[in-house]
């Protein structure tokens, strides 16, 4: 791969996660379908807020959460996202440059006619380790194509947007202005599918993105798969997957991953989990062992694997954060890091 500032550019909605343990009766009782992820208003936020139990305060989002594990690894890392100039946004903004991550998005400035606070999501974690999510964007809908910082975009080996960014019509102009800087500098523009909810209200223009060859890579899980295809059948859906996107990686939980190319399948088994405690991040941190290894030259397999290593890991404790050393962590597991 061309020589690059950075291995990852990631684009996404900065939102701090707000995660509290809980009974499934306090879910019953607040009418939350478990294991779900619904959007709410400033009101509703600030309500659910005053109803939970202790919480942890984390910078989160998807994308953010890839881009932070990517830093943990060694690799050298960029973020774009919209938070505010309020006591959230002082918390996102130190946490993931306090990793290594080059984060310059100007914030929505209070008195700016477009103001609004910066986004959180109150996660509810049950004994399983299932989580139910109740999001407020905020402030990272505001992200438009004046934040995409062409000279970072050009010297990114990768470029990664979430899924959930495509909702604000600004930030779809400000990931389209990425993926033609990206292309036009010979980089890869990666897309993950984020949640089957998000793929159902956008099919059309995902199938798009990477028909057209806007996107190279896609990272989904095999409920998204089969959302995209409108299948119940997921070797259908990845048949399909095979004829429009040159790369893609499907996550199936504890049946490891598959990596799929046109010319073939690759099943990864999935990595041990010693204790399920929170699912939250798996997703995100399968991507960002997957695409340490793609900017570092490992077979596909290989990058399968280190995603694996991640997800298993973060699955074992509260929030998308990880608390270990994750260079350690994959050195013991084999990985030339």
């Amino acid at each position: 791969m061309t020589h690059s500032r950075f291995d990852v550019l990631g684009i996404g909605n900065a939102i701090v996660d707000v995660i509290a343990r809980t009974e499934d009766d306090f879910l019953v009782r607040e009418g939350l379908a478990k294991g779900s992820m619904r959007l709410i208003d400033a009101a509703e936020a600030e309500r659910l807020y005053d109803h939970m139990g202790p919480a942890k305060e984390i910078s989160g989002g998807s994308a953010g959460n890839t881009i932070a594990a990517l830093a943990g690894l060694g690799a050298r890392a960029a973020y774009f996202g919209k938070v505010a100039e309020d006591h959230l946004g002082t918390i996102f903004r130190h946490d993931i440059r306090s990793v290594g991550v080059h984060f310059e998005t100007a914030p929505l400035h209070i008195g700016a006619a477009d103001w609004a606070p910066t986004a959180r999501s109150m996660i509810l974690v049950t004994p399983d380790g299932e989580r139910t999510m109740n999001t407020f964007l905020g402030a990272c809908t505001h992200l438009t194509p004046d934040d995409i910082e062409a000279d970072v975009v050009a010297d990114a080996a990768v470029v990664y947007l979430e899924g959930y960014l495509w909702d604000p019509p600004a930030a779809k102009e400000a990931f389209r202005r990425a993926s033609a800087i990206a292309h036009a500098h010979g980089r890869r523009v990666a897309l993950t599918l984020s949640d089957s909810f998000c793929v159902d209200r956008w099919r059309p223009e995902f199938l798009e993105l990477m028909r057209s060859g806007v996107v190279d890579l896609v990272f989904a899980n095999q409920a998204e798969v089969k959302a995209l295809y409108e299948t119940a059948d997921l070797d259908s859906g990845i048949a399909a997957l095979r004829g429009d996107v040159r790369l893609a990686a499907v996550t199936l939980s504890d049946q490891g991953s598959l990596v799929v190319t046109a010319e073939k399948v690759t099943a990864v088994p999935a990595a041990p989990v010693e204790t399920l405690v929170d699912t939250t991040g798996a997703g995100d941190l399968y991507a960002s062992g997957f695409l340490y290894g793609l900017t570092h030259d490992f077979d596909y397999a290989a990058c399968a694997e280190l995603g694996g290593l991640l997800a298993a890991e973060i699955i074992g404790h509260v929030g998308a954060r990880s608390q270990r050393d994750l260079v350690d962590l994959a050195r013991q597991a084999g990985f030339p890091l």
